[in-house]
């Protein structure tokens, strides 16, 4: 399974209405974190009915909790848009 159908696992218990897992490692070529292969370098755009009521900042930390295994196993670097059930 790759870092992307991980991620994709990890953030469904958040039962999103929308999500996008984007490898951008690619245009990371040569920077800090980056490996041969990829899967260093992901953006997140996600909208689920559980970040209703949070903040920005508590949304990303919930993100980033489910992602822990993945930071842990080479993830270096990932951009969150994290939206409730009411934003577009």
């Amino acid at each position: 399974m790759s870092r992307q159908e991980r991620i994709q696992t990890l953030l469904s218990s958040l039962e999103p209405i929308s999500l996008e897992v984007i490898d951008e490692s690619h245009q990371h070529h040569g920077h800090s974190g980056w490996r041969e292969g990829g899967e260093t370098h992901y953006r997140v755009i996600i909208r689920a009915k559980a970040f209703d009521g949070l903040s920005r900042v508590e949304r990303h930390r919930r993100v980033n909790a489910l992602l822990a295994p993945e930071f842990e196993t080479g993830l270096h670097a990932l951009a969150v848009v994290a939206r409730s059930s009411a934003e577009p």
